[in-house]
């Protein structure tokens, strides 16, 4: 059985980002994100309003139940 990984994702390169109930808990940087080049992880409580603001990068996340 191949092993299909998605491509990195350039963490702070989008003021947006939409995220889904797979990706919970949400983390900024998120785990798809490359690291190097980003801010200490930070975790963000979205679940109760569907929406949350890195205190970082100020990079907003929408949830999409």
């Amino acid at each position: 059985m191949a092993v299909v990984t998605k491509p990195l994702i350039e963490p702070n390169a989008q003021n947006h980002y939409d995220v889904t109930m797979e990706d919970l808990p949400l983390s900024c940087p998120m785990p798809q994100m490359i690291l190097w080049n980003s801010h200490p992880r930070v975790y963000l409580p979205i679940e109760a309003t569907g929406w949350a603001k890195c205190p970082y990068c100020s990079a907003e996340y929408t949830l999409h139940r």
